[in-house]
């Protein structure tokens, strides 16, 4: 019994994060991700997938809204810009409107830099350009 419960409890976070991480990035996106994955990337896939979607998006303290604006931020701060388009589709799906991510955007500037949030808001413009695009 302790067995089973160890392994139902290992496998909890990983459940809520495959959900989360769906719901967040899209399944396209997941789907993508899953097909890419090989016996090199599987383990860092499954650590994203526990502890990044299991393990912290799905904690009750901040709502996606803002664990969204929370993450723009850090992309923004480290110049990750591929992670920064895939988190602005995520922020509009967690219900950020194009203005409320340009303000993010906009205060970045002041603590990440004015270069940062130059690309960034080049990142962001191509990709809201693009899901304007998509939607019917």
């Amino acid at each position: 019994p302790e067995q089973v419960t160890a392994a139902l409890l290992a496998h909890l976070p990983a459940t809520s994060g495959m959900r989360v991480r769906r719901e967040v990035l899209g399944d396209a996106h997941v789907d993508r991700a899953a097909a890419r994955t090989t016996g090199f990337t599987r383990d860092f896939q499954d650590f994203i997938t526990r502890y990044a979607w299991g393990e912290i998006w799905t904690r009750p303290g901040l709502d996606r809204r803002t664990r969204s604006c929370i993450t723009l931020t850090a992309l923004v701060a480290r110049g990750h810009l591929d992670e920064l388009a895939m988190h602005v589709r995520a922020a509009l799906r967690n219900g950020l409107t194009p203005d409320e991510i340009g303000e993010v955007l906009l205060q970045s500037a002041v603590y990440c830099g004015v270069p940062a949030a130059n690309a960034a808001f080049a990142v962001a413009q191509r990709v809201l350009t693009e899901t304007a695009e998509e939607t019917p």
